[in-house]
């Protein structure tokens, strides 16, 4: 049986095949990983224009508008405190410190809406089912994402309401009689919306974008560089059961009210190890860092701080080539005690290569964080 057999199919596969899709598997799933333009193409689109994503393939939950102090116990967020209308950035941690999973959490009206990733959606279920009452695993919706600095423009012909929505809002509006749950945000650095929407009338949707001349299909190819530039980290490679929130460096996400003198201090799993990472530093740390040369770094190569020292102080754990910089980029997790301007170097194929740290992101983010 071919690998794609085995995975399950996006909704829309029969139109991302007609767009000229390679599908590849990914999390269980049968993904376009290009179209035409190619990575480096539609790469370069989305940063100018906008870009079309398929991302059905993401978890979506809905749990009871009161469950806030129950998902509380599971994340080191303030929930409770989440105004309605707007979307908070998320982790699902373990006892020791660890990340089981990165997720989004939305207060609306009527509900908490959670989106959670692919290769976790089972377990993050599971594991929400343990600890909190009325979940919901959503079904027949799909889920698209829209990214760029043109996506309002062509997102706003079909939902004018879009226009008047900041960075992390989540709301409800109409399309042809139907409900979309939109939220401005996404996974690129730039400007862009979530939408999840029934599957009945995803295509029509989809193609109605696509008839925008601004508008590109983006496989994961592409999405996966976009993240790096925008120094986004990746569950699995950034995150870990085994990395912690502060060596991630999403220290931001932990709410003021969850940190040690808040209101509601504390009480989520691993709460001792990361409130002590937070008040006294994480053994490891996460570093933007630049090859020299045109050679990309990939995920797994050590780093070492000399060209013969015998002890690596870390490992790259994404890398590729980053096509607006022109140039490699790549994301490593490193000993804490390295200077931050430190040069480093990268063993490829047995040489050591060097490598420059940076500050993140590679290429400024174009969020919309007001509406003036």
């Amino acid at each position: 049986m071919d690998a794609l057999d085995a995975q399950e199919t996006l909704p829309l596969a029969a139109l991302h095949a007609e767009l000229g899709a390679k599908f590849v598997p990914f999390a269980g799933w049968s993904m376009p990983v290009q179209y035409g333009l190619g990575v480096m193409g539609e790469h370069k689109w989305t940063r100018e224009h906008a870009g079309l994503f398929d991302v059905s393939h993401m978890g979506q939950v809905l749990l009871p508008k009161d469950a806030d102090a129950a998902l509380e116990t599971l994340v080191p967020v303030d929930v409770i405190d989440l105004p309605e209308g707007r979307q908070r950035y998320g982790l699902f941690t373990n006892d020791t410190g660890g990340v089981l999973d990165d997720l989004m959490i939305a207060r609306w009206p009527d509900a908490l809406f959670l989106v959670v990733n692919a290769a976790c959606r089972d377990a993050d279920i599971a594991h929400l089912r343990a600890h909190v009452e009325g979940v919901e695993e959503v079904s027949g919706r799909a889920l698209l994402a829209l990214q760029g600095p043109e996506a309002e423009a062509a997102l706003a012909p079909l939902v004018p309401a879009v226009t008047e929505m900041r960075f992390m809002d989540s709301q409800h509006h109409d399309w042809n009689g139907q409900t979309l749950w939109i939220s401005r945000s996404g996974y690129t650095g730039e400007d862009g919306f979530e939408i999840s929407l029934p599957e009945s009338v995803a295509e029509d949707f989809a193609r109605a974008l696509l008839s925008d001349d601004r508008v590109q299909p983006i496989g994961l190819g592409a999405r996966d560089s976009l993240r790096m530039e925008a120094g986004l980290p990746l569950y699995g490679q950034e995150m870990s059961e085994t990395i912690s929130p502060v060596e991630a460096g999403q220290a931001w996400a932990i709410g003021k009210v969850r940190r040690t003198g808040g209101d509601r201090a504390g009480g989520f799993p691993g709460a001792d190890v990361i409130l002590d990472q937070l008040a006294n530093g994480a053994p490891r740390r996460r570093a933007g860092l630049l090859p020299e040369g045109r050679a990309p770094m990939r995920t797994g190569v050590d780093l070492y701080t000399s060209e013969d020292v015998d002890t690596p102080i870390g490992q790259i754990t994404s890398g590729g080539f980053g096509p607006t910089l022109g140039a490699p980029v790549a994301l490593g997790l490193i000993d804490a005690s390295v200077p931050k301007d430190a040069p480093l170097y990268g063993e490829l194929r047995g040489k050591r290569l060097p490598l420059t740290q940076t500050t993140l992101p590679f290429t400024p983010n174009g969020y919309k964080r007001s509406t003036k």
